[in-house]
């Protein structure tokens, strides 16, 4: 329906997209790739307005949502800016946000086998060494599947490298680029399978990025 043909490279400015109403009175969002219309395979950005709420609903195949702004809740609890969430496939909630919140979402995504719940305050957790003068906070790994942030010191250049079961990026910050361009801050880009690129900064840039989940063929 969009964006499902995994062997395609799709890069976009969300900031330059239209907000999307959803089913629910007052949340909004912006799709980025969707298999159906409100089924399966979905990856959005997403915004409660103040005092909004979304019906109870089940997460077949798992839930996986970046708070961007705001803060974001349901039954479980309340989640500021910079928790990242994990919900298993089988698991249910009915979200709300009181006073507004916006989020990157991802629905009907994860191996069936892929259990955890998972709860990160990125505000706080630590930040490890990564190669060169990146850092990177892990946030989630099953088999060839890893997610983390990772922050860009300005003018740090990457090795060119490929990758195996694509690669998935959101800027959260500063600017992000490669040769095929610049992705400034609320970009959403996703790389298939074997495909390969230079990446480097200008400006100090943190990243939201997923790596190995990606149909191979």
């Amino acid at each position: 329906m969009l964006n499902m043909d995994f062997s395609q490279r799709v890069v976009i400015r969300t900031a330059e997209q239209p907000w999307v109403a959803s089913p629910a009175a007052g949340v909004e969002r912006k799709p980025l790739a969707r298999e159906e219309a409100e089924r399966g395979h979905a990856t959005s950005v997403v915004r409660y307005l103040p005092g909004s709420a979304f019906a109870r609903h089940e997460h077949p195949l798992g839930e996986e949502i970046l708070v961007l702004e705001g803060v974001f809740s349901d039954e479980t609890g309340h989640y500021p800016a910079g928790t990242y969430l994990r919900n298993p496939p089988g698991s249910g909630h009915a979200p709300f946000s009181e006073q507004g919140c916006t989020l990157l979402v991802k629905l009907h995504q994860f191996d069936k086998r892929d259990t955890a719940t998972v709860r990160v305050d990125t505000n706080t957790a630590e930040w490890l060494p990564g190669i060169g003068g990146l850092q990177v906070m892990p946030l989630h790994e099953f088999e060839h599947e890893h997610v983390a942030l990772v922050k860009w010191p300005a003018n740090e250049v990457f090795q060119p490298h490929r990758h195996f079961g694509g690669e998935e990026i959101f800027v959260l910050s500063g600017e992000f680029c490669d040769e095929h361009g610049r992705y400034p801050e609320g970009t959403w880009l996703r790389s298939p399978h074997l495909s390969q690129h230079h990446p480097f900064v200008d400006q100090e840039t943190v990243i939201w990025v997923k790596t190995g989940h990606l149909p191979l063929d």
